[in-house]
């Protein structure tokens, strides 16, 4: 009867081990709470989504058949939750981290991820320095501000013909790092800044700097921040009278800014760039297209701007894991760091030395009739 029992125990310690061995956990990090809640929750959505139809594809890593868990933390687009997340995801053995979402909490929680050996893909944060910290474990599958503000810079001069300009940023690594990189752009083009002003990314009362802003009677005001901060701030350039174009990265590019701004938008007075995009015509539209339609069934909400790279680099990730036949971070990272062409659904996906995307494009976007509308798409 022991020996029974015996053999029973062992039987069903070596079944449970070997059902936690079939698990590989992957975490989706971003802001669920505060201001930016809308983007952090579509993110999330993005992870969700590739998670369940990989399950229901089945993969096997290894020779074994395994199912992949998501676990999902909330860093509230802060930096010190930021980096509390990490040290937990550290310390549970996750096999592989997509996010953060901003470069602020990206750029300090990719030195505990880097510690800890695990591998990282954001899908949104822009700032360089992130992939330039020397870590072998980040990768980024958009466009940097370098490309982004540059190409706004340019595109504010040469072709929206703006005369003078006023920057604004809100002071995070993402705010501050997209505007220092559009006003290079825009000075170099020939290009006269006219004010430089400062606010934060959960600001709502923007009345003193818009005041000494149009005092100085700007063709074009850059926003380096957020859609949560830009609609507001929107709306009290309209009720001061300011008629200037309003330009900003991909953090104003959403549905969301069109619904906080309401009236104060006009036709083509809003222009920003979105880091990422698609070709109309190429083999990836169809995909990009699919997706949307199978996102707005499932969550009955439309794609805000990042849940296709969340998509995509979970997929990659996972994909780098098959490759090499293990999901521990120290046998997979190769396979990831040498990712040539994985064609997701947001197009060709390849990364260069420092695990930056290799001709990454961007989409230039503005307002009309209400809606954002693509202007085009360049690399």
């Amino acid at each position: 009867m022991k020996l029974k029992t015996l053999a029973a125990a062992v039987l069903a310690l070596s079944t449970g081990l070997a059902m936690a061995q079939s698990v590989v956990t992957i975490a989706h990090v971003g802001p669920i709470t505060g201001p930016i809640a809308h983007l952090g929750k579509d993110n999330e959505n993005g992870a969700i989504m590739a998670v369940e139809e990989l399950n229901a594809a089945g993969v096997t890593i290894g020779g074994k058949k395994v199912t992949i868990k998501l676990m999902t933390e909330d860093d509230g687009m802060d930096p010190k939750q930021g980096t509390a997340v990490a040290q937990k995801l550290a310390d549970a053995k996750v096999a592989g981290v997509i996010g953060h979402l901003n470069s602020g909490t990206s750029i300090p929680a990719s030195k505990i991820y880097s510690d800890a050996g695990i591998p990282q893909i954001s899908p949104s944060a822009t700032n360089p320095k992130y992939t330039r910290q020397g870590f072998k474990t980040t990768f980024r599958v958009v466009a940097d501000d370098t490309q982004l503000g540059g190409t706004l810079g340019k595109y504010a001069i040469s072709t929206l013909k703006a005369k003078s300009i006023a920057v604004i940023d809100d002071r995070t690594a993402y705010g501050q790092g997209v505007a220092e990189e559009f006003v290079k752009a825009a000075k170099a083009a020939g290009g006269n800044v006219v004010a430089n002003e400062y606010t934060t990314n959960v600001a709502t009362d923007f009345n003193a700097i818009l005041t000494n802003i149009k005092g100085k009677k700007p063709d074009l005001i850059f926003f380096g921040g957020m859609d949560s901060v830009a609609g507001p701030m929107m709306r009290q350039m309209k009720s001061l009278g300011i008629n200037a174009k309003f330009m900003g990265g991909d953090g104003i590019c959403s549905t969301e800014l069109v619904k906080l701004a309401g009236d104060a938008i006009a036709d083509n007075q809003v222009y920003c760039a979105e880091a990422g995009g698609v070709e109309k015509g190429s083999k990836f539209e169809t995909a990009k297209n699919d997706f949307d339609k199978k996102f707005k069934a499932k969550f009955n909400a439309d794609v805000q701007v990042y849940a296709p790279y969340v998509y995509d680099s979970v997929k990659l990730m996972v994909a780098a894991m098959v490759k090499a036949g293990s999901s521990d971070p120290e046998k997979y990272l190769p396979a990831l760091a040498a990712t040539k062409g994985f064609e997701g659904v947001t197009g060709a996906i390849s990364f260069d030395a420092k695990g930056d995307i290799l001709n990454g494009a961007l989409t230039l976007k503005t307002v009309r009739g209400g809606k954002l509308d693509t202007i085009s798409v360049i690399r």
